[in-house]
């Protein structure tokens, strides 16, 4: 997979073997200058560099010092660390150095870095860690291409897609931000030049939408999987259920934090769904009711516990003396209420 990925990366941003075409970007030594790998025709290589996408790519050995991350990209560079990365240190100290080039793009208007990475990020952290522990003169070895921000991030996303390392949550957050970054918040669009479903963005939208605190609630983001995440989502979008799964999550951080503080082990991410899911149902006694009709008795014989976009829960009290009619009439009552407090439900 690693291997197929790679061969893309470089075929997407392969240039002509032969010299003809576009100059090279850069004026380096040869001896930092690689050949890169091109997998695609002359004619399809061409043509990429003539739409404009890809127009002139250079490989270049470079000081990881200098090159900065792209904020495009999904990973976050800060949680990396030599246990999550310690197979690919071990695999570019056996190897003699860096392989697979990472994709970056020249920078402009930065003193303290001349190149951006696009692609590519663990390998940076990688040889900047082995550069500082005992292997200085380890090089980052990286493609230099010319790509405006749209096209940067369709190509990170198509080398995170692969990435297992990368959570659900860091995608989903990546996805939000470019919605609007790239594509004007068209969702339509953006699936298309994905390559994605539009269904499956959508939920990853939603989920990226999670609060902080319930997201602390967890021992680590990267525990939020897609699908549980979804429904979390949906779950808080009724005001009063969000309240309840808010201070639940509250109290689930602390337990985490404590936890943390003792070495033990985290609440597992099943629980603290199963805990954060229940609240509501939980809390359903003690939160007071939307809307409340009392019959002649002077008994409830009508509640509205919620109201969302998935529907309106109604209570119908046993032993209240009322009457269907007058039921219906509470009922009809209820609606013009949650109307007017824009809970009903034509919203």
């Amino acid at each position: 997979m690693a291997r197929k990925q790679s061969e893309y990366l470089a075929g997407l941003l392969g240039e002509d073997q032969t010299g003809e075409g576009s100059p090279p970007e850069e004026t380096a030594p040869r001896a930092a200058r690689l050949a890169p790998a091109t997998l695609l025709s002359r004619e399809s290589a061409l043509a990429r560099v003539a739409s404009g996408e890809v127009r002139q790519v250079t490989q270049l050995l470079l000081d990881p010092a200098r090159v900065r991350i792209w904020p495009g990209n999904a990973r976050i560079y800060a949680d990396l660390s030599e246990a999550g990365c310690r197979e690919l240190i071990d695999s570019i100290i056996a190897e003699g150095g860096q392989k697979v080039p990472a994709v970056v793009r020249r920078v402009e208007g930065d003193p303290a870095h001349d190149y951006e990475v696009i692609a590519g990020t663990r390998r940076h952290w990688a040889i900047a860690w082995l550069r500082a522990h005992s292997y200085p003169d380890m090089m980052f070895l990286a493609q230099v291409a010319q790509l405006d921000d749209e096209a940067a991030f369709r190509l990170a996303d198509l080398e995170n897609r692969a990435r297992s390392d990368v959570s659900d949550l860091e995608r989903a957050r990546n996805y939000a931000t470019a919605l609007t970054a790239h594509y004007e918040g068209h969702l339509t669009r953006m699936a298309e030049r994905l390559k994605l479903s539009k269904g499956w963005l959508s939920k990853m939208i939603r989920v990226a939408g999670l609060p902080e605190a319930v997201i602390a609630a967890f021992a680590s983001p990267a525990e939020i999987q897609l699908n549980p995440g979804y429904g979390l989502a949906q779950a808080l979008s009724d005001p009063g259920d969000a309240a309840l799964i808010e201070a639940e999550a509250g109290r689930l951080a602390a337990e985490q934090a404590r936890r943390r503080a003792a070495g033990e082990g985290g609440v597992p991410a099943a629980e603290v769904l199963r805990r954060l899911l229940a609240a509501p149902r939980a809390g359903e006694a003690e939160r007071p009711a939307l809307f409340c009709w009392t019959s002649r008795l002077g008994r409830p014989g009508l509640s509205v516990l919620s109201a969302n976009r998935q529907g309106v829960t109604v209570r119908l009290h046993a032993g209240s003396g009322a009457t269907p009619a007058d039921l219906a009439d509470a009922l009809r009552e209820a609606l013009r209420d949650l109307e007017r407090h824009g809970r009903g439900l034509r919203r």
